[in-house]
């Protein structure tokens, strides 16, 4: 209801992207300022994560204090600051329920409420401790957050900003410098550069992606995120209901057309974003126990911790890609030459498509796969040869009729079950349910077929359904 609102008042993408900072709810947004908000690297900006709770706490904080300020007699008699933290964590707590426990919201939750108790108990508040408290506050409540993107790439930023920023207490102050109000613009960029610096390694592992532009779409949108769209929020959930609800309508349209502007112009720039190939698994563990070595140790011997993000540098620069690729389907196989990835269809499949071609590191369509040169076909078949075995792949029930034993195939991809046996590989549609989808290596000359079944192991949740026919004898 309240996104609907939103929508009705403010129209287009800006009503949208307003809907998704108050409420969570993207579906308002447009395909394309999807697109535009993730290639210009402020996509953070639509999920509800640690930077919109940090600036609605953050605003909400600084609007109690300093009204308690205005208020000598209050003033002297009780903790502006106490009470601001007091007042805010009740706000981030609604501000969770409002809009949904995702995993991000919750996480960001955590760590301004980690914040705010540690000023209630007079400790200090960005402290790496803090960090580390609600790091395992989050993992209590949901351990599998390990492992994803947003949990890694979040804390990583924070963890960044607290080393950095106790690096700059060490420098003289410039109280009297003549540059000294450039102080808040310099904090701005460094904070958004060490930020940047340390959240970019998980986002090209986990989205393939860099966006070239990121530094410089951030530091011309997150301001105004910071000083129109979350105040006008704030300030149309305390006015609105009066019938109040400008300037604060005014404030967030202004501030979300200005966000869109911002990314559908870097989106656009010539070079905005690359393509980066999938990295090893060894990779981001070795990166971020090397970032921590440095950050936690003390002395020199902290630069030894340099040695694992190179190694990490190197696994990932040297990491091969399969040769073959065969979807869970069998309807969509994918060879790598010298030109790139080629795939034998140029619909179908798309979401296995999508990934092969990102994890490869290309920004090439299905439909631009497609049409490279690799395969050899007729009608339903598709034909490839790799390190010398034929691998074919057959297409329905009738043109498999047609093909008499494997037809000198090594390997025989079906998208129907084979009735019977046959001399060479088969992967038909009942053996690729078992296996999932299918990769192959290049081995001493010899091409080696590694399957989903065989990396992820027997688990509860990778075991194939039980079969139709046994479930209806059943009931």
């Amino acid at each position: 209801t309240l996104s609907q609102a939103v929508r009705d008042r403010i129209p287009g993408d800006a009503g949208g992207l307003a809907a998704a900072v108050m409420t969570g709810d993207r579906s308002g947004l447009s395909v394309q300022a999807n697109d535009a908000m993730r290639d210009s690297n402020l996509y953070h900006i639509v999920s509800i994560s640690g930077t919109h709770m940090g600036m609605l706490v953050g605003f909400v904080f600084a609007l109690i204090r300093y009204g308690v300020a205005l208020v000598p007699p209050l003033a002297l008699r009780v903790s502006a600051k106490k009470v601001a933290a007091l007042v805010a964590l009740p706000v981030a707590a609604f501000y969770l329920a409002l809009a949904g426990r995702d995993m991000a919201t919750e996480r960001a939750f955590v760590m301004a409420a980690v914040m705010l108790v540690a000023i209630l108990l007079d400790r200090q508040a960005l402290t790496m401790r803090s960090v580390a408290i609600a790091a395992l506050i989050v993992l209590l409540i949901r351990p599998e957050g390990l492992i994803n993107p947003g949990f890694q790439m979040s804390f990583a930023a924070v963890v960044a900003l607290i080393f950095a920023f106790q690096g700059l207490r060490l420098l003289p102050e410039q109280r009297d410098s003549p540059w000294r109000w450039l102080v808040p613009l310099g904090v701005l960029v460094f904070s958004s550069l060490v930020a940047g610096t340390a959240t970019a390694p998980y986002a090209a592992a986990h989205f393939n992606r860099i966006a070239h532009y990121g530094l410089i779409a951030n530091l011309l949108a997150i301001p105004v995120m910071g000083f129109l769209v979350m105040p006008g929020a704030v300030i149309l959930a305390l006015l609105g209901p009066l019938g109040l609800e400008q300037p604060a309508l005014w404030m967030i349209e202004t501030g979300c057309r200005w966000i869109l502007y911002v990314s559908e112009t870097v989106a656009a720039a010539d070079g905005a974003i690359s393509a980066v190939i999938a990295p090893p698994d060894a990779v981001l563990p070795l990166l971020t126990l090397g970032a921590l070595w440095v950050i936690l140790w003390q002395g020199w011997a902290r630069l030894a911790g340099l040695v694992l993000p190179v190694i990490a540098l190197g696994l990932w620069l040297t990491q091969e890609r399969p040769v073959l690729l065969i979807a869970d389907s069998g309807a969509l196989i994918g060879v790598m030459t010298d030109a790139g990835r080629v795939l034998s269809k140029a619909s179908g499949d798309g979401f296995a498509a999508e990934n092969w071609l990102e994890n490869d590191g290309s920004v090439t369509s299905q439909q631009e796969a497609f049409a490279r040169n690799g395969f050899v076909q007729s009608e339903r078949v598709t034909r490839v040869t790799l390190a010398g075995s034929q691998v074919m792949q057959v297409a329905g029930e009738t043109a498999l009729t047609g093909i008499t034993d494997c037809d000198g195939a090594d390997i025989l991809i079906a998208t129907v079950v084979t009735p019977t046996a046959r001399p060479c590989d088969v992967y038909d549609l009942q053996r690729l349910r078992q296996t999932g989808a299918v990769a192959g290596y290049l081995r001493d000359g010899k091409l080696t077929l590694v399957t989903v079944a065989e990396v992820t192991g027997d688990r509860l949740w990778t075991r194939p359904p039980p079969r139709r026919d046994w479930m209806m004898a059943s009931q």
